[in-house]
């Protein structure tokens, strides 16, 4: 082989390394800064881009466009009544302009991280112990609207903070578990009262209804009778009865005795007492009709 053709063949080698070192493909969701010798020049998006070898390189890596997640570790934190906690915070923000995010501060996280935890502390020093422990999602706005203000000359825009844990000194957390039981036996204390109550009520109310149904029971059967004895008195006016018929009676009425389970019957010498007996009645039964 020729000098010449050796040379042309390692031409073409360089000449193919540098065509395709010159050539970037973005992924999406990915961004990448472009300087051109030393100053800012573009911002490759998503797509394949030709760029100039040796003249133009990359900034820095890819950027993530991608909302991301930062959760940074519990800070020391002072309440206004001098109550010394620990609060870790998580911050959800996204890169909303990549020329800004690589030169607008070095270190963007780490500047997140201590912005997160200057603001935290003033917002909570604001605040007493029970205030902040009721009032996450009051600090997480403020947290979040400070941040946001303060990142964006970052390219950076905070979406969401919250606080992850609050953990007070051992002393404040056991007295607030004993107030907590304490609230949840009274709350037990009150609904069993409550059941029992309505338990008792429940009986009382029954009984009544119980007692409303007998006195009716009762009712019922008095009247019933008194019907009964009305209608008899009726049947015998009705029915005109002479001694005949009441000296008839007497003798069934006997025998409804000589038929009973008693031992001993005691019968009137004379039977026609029986006879009598019935007449005073129908006559008794006759004076109260008049009367009426």
């Amino acid at each position: 082989m020729s000098a010449l053709a050796i040379i042309m063949i390692v031409l073409g080698a360089i000449l193919l390394i540098i065509l395709v070192s010159s050539i970037r493909i973005v992924k999406q969701s990915s961004a990448i800064v472009i300087e051109r010798l030393g100053k800012y020049h573009r911002v490759l998006e998503t797509g394949i881009h030709m760029i100039f070898p040796f003249i133009d390189r990359a900034a820095g890596p890819a950027l993530n466009l991608k909302e991301r997640i930062a959760d940074f570790p519990p800070q020391p934190v002072i309440t206004k009544d001098n109550v010394t906690m620990q609060i870790d915070t998580v911050v959800y923000f996204q890169i909303t302009d990549p020329k800004l995010f690589c030169y607008g501060v070095d270190r963007p996280l780490s500047a997140i991280e201590n912005l997160t935890a200057t603001t935290l502390r003033n917002i909570v020093g604001e605040m007493e112990l029970d205030q902040t422990l009721t009032s996450r999602d009051t600090v997480n706005s403020k947290i979040r609207l400070i941040l946001d203000e303060a990142t964006d000359p970052w390219g950076i825009k905070i979406n969401r903070v919250e606080l992850k844990n609050i953990l007070p000194p051992k002393d404040i957390r056991e007295a607030m578990e004993k107030q907590m039981r304490a609230e949840r036996e009274r709350r037990e204390a009150i609904l069993k009262a409550e059941g029992e109550k309505r338990s008792n009520i429940l009986v009382a109310e029954g009984e009544k209804e119980a007692a409303i149904l007998r006195a009716n029971a009762k009712k019922a059967e008095l009247i019933a009778e008194a019907e009964g004895r009305a209608e008899a008195i009726k049947l015998i006016n009705s029915a005109k009865a002479d001694a005949s018929y009441l000296t008839l009676q007497g003798y069934e009425a006997l025998k409804v005795l000589a038929n009973g389970n008693s031992t001993k019957i005691i019968v009137p010498s004379e039977i026609q007492n029986v006879a009598g007996l019935f007449a005073s009645l129908k006559e008794t039964i006759s004076d109260d009709k008049k009367t009426k």
